[in-house]
């Protein structure tokens, strides 16, 4: 009985990758690391930068938290490690923050590298401050409660996108990017594959090129019907 009336559910011990492979993803792209992870893996626009610094890389520490309700993600500092990403799901919730320059200010104490929430966040001065990435719907003055429930280190819904506990996340200002950590080791090694595609494009854009070389084949191979 006590188990079904608590206010939280915490999974305390996930695993987490080593920081070598999370290194690998540091300096690629959102976009390359989407083209790497079979063309998938970013969060719905919506969830867009908020603060002046936006390039992160780290662990998912996930968070399930009730709308206008923030108990969970402050609880959630308790369990950070450095190098966590703070991720907050609210199912969308508009009408009030979920967090605000105190969370992120303990938060950043805690270790933790960015924000990301398909909620609201409010402070922008303090958060601005505070010097870590936050990624958000948007600005909201109303302040949450901290009753629960909520659920920390468990599977959560966010942007379109399942991130579980220690999944690889990545953001720029382009957007944000999750890796599942089952595939990451293949994904770090497929972004280098992916670098090397780019740095040919580009080599077509200085050259002069005016469409890639693949086009006339590719158009071919596929057809084309001519109006004129």
């Amino acid at each position: 009985m006590a188990a079904a009336s608590a206010a939280l559910t915490v999974r305390r011990n996930f695993p987490r990758l080593p920081s070598a492979t999370l290194d690998r993803f540091r300096n690629a792209s959102s976009g390359w690391i989407v083209d790497a992870n079979g063309r998938r893996g970013a969060l719905d626009w919506h969830i867009r930068p908020l603060t002046k610094a936006t390039r992160f890389t780290g662990s998912a520490l996930t968070v399930r938290s009730r709308a206008r309700d923030n108990l969970a993600p402050y609880a959630a500092l308790a369990y950070a490690r450095p190098g966590d990403v703070l991720v907050i799901a609210t199912d969308c919730y508009e009408e009030a923050s979920a967090a605000g320059d105190v969370l992120l200010g303990m938060a950043r104490n805690a270790g933790i590298v960015a924000l990301v929430t398909d909620g609201m966040v409010r402070d922008i001065d303090g958060l601005n401050a505070v010097d870590i990435p936050v990624f958000a719907r948007g600005l909201s003055p109303n302040s949450p409660y901290k009753d629960g429930p909520g659920e920390i280190g468990m599977p959560i819904a966010i942007g379109g996108v399942i991130v579980d506990a220690g999944d690889v996340i990545v953001g720029d200002q382009d957007g944000v990017v999750v890796v599942a950590r089952s595939i990451a080791e293949l994904v770090a090694r497929e972004i280098e594959a992916v670098a090397g595609k780019e740095k040919t494009m580009d080599g077509w854009v200085r050259d002069g090129a005016k469409f890639p070389p693949w086009l006339e084949s590719t158009v071919a191979a596929k057809g084309v019907h001519y109006l004129d």
